[in-house]
């Protein structure tokens, strides 16, 4: 379960690195917002596996 965790972790990482990337560039702003949802639901993922992973190890 923890290797679901490390990749949603790094899924995060990545859209972020790619939205600085274009807006450093000066990239699309549609392009940005795309990226932004994307983070904004890859987050999402994030937490529920480290709080799925956090409930199942206490038990």
């Amino acid at each position: 379960m923890t290797i679901v965790m490390n990749i949603s972790i790094a899924a995060v990482a990545v859209v972020l690195l790619l939205g600085l990337y274009n807006m450093l560039k000066g990239g699309s702003p549609n392009r940005s917002q795309q990226l932004m949802r994307w983070r904004i639901i890859l987050q999402f993922v994030a937490i529920i596996a480290i709080m799925t992973v956090l409930y199942f190890r206490q038990g």
